[in-house]
């Protein structure tokens, strides 16, 4: 199955997918999760959405409570990110990542393999795909943090230059 041709849904409840939400950008897709000890990463996706955004990235948040650590209801986390983080990239609903309720994005996703050759199942919230309008996937695991050296540096690779 093609990435883009996957449907899902906001965290607003509307239907689309994959390839609209993102629509041609490079998109980092994250699995994340309000009550984690890792939710601090939402301010560094916020800063690299607002700085990269332009360039034609975006963040795409997929709540989970695959771990047992998100919010009861779309409101709840939509409220939580925006009030404490600031987050304005899109987001999913709640949505499992693991098993046999993966989402199918997950289900495609988690083919690719990390930098160490290892794919399969995500390990805990904060993992990250970097997905090119290509199709290409970059998998960075949860305690690499969105601004890490060789995130940004795969953002940089595969972004469109700016023009001078």
């Amino acid at each position: 199955m093609q990435l883009d041709d996957i449907p899902v849904r906001t965290l607003r409840g509307e239907d689309t997918t994959f390839g609209d939400l993102v629509d041609g950008r490079l998109a980092l897709v994250v699995n994340v999760a309000s009550r984690c000890g890792l939710a601090p990463q939402y301010e560094q996706l916020e800063a690299m959405h607002r700085e990269y955004g332009p360039r034609g990235f975006t963040v795409v948040g997929v709540p989970s409570n695959q771990f047992l650590q998100e919010l009861s209801d779309g409101e709840a986390i939509a409220e939580y990110c925006s009030t404490t983080w600031g987050a304005t990239f899109p987001m999913l609903e709640k949505t499992p990542v693991n098993g046999r309720r993966a989402h199918p994005l997950y289900q495609e996703l988690t083919k690719a393999p990390d930098d160490s050759g290892k794919a399969g199942r995500i390990t805990w919230n904060f993992e990250k795909f970097l997905v090119a309008p290509d199709g290409r996937v970059r998998r960075f695991r949860p305690r690499t943090v969105p601004n890490a050296p060789e995130v940004l540096a795969a953002v940089e690779e595969l972004l469109t230059p700016v023009a001078d």
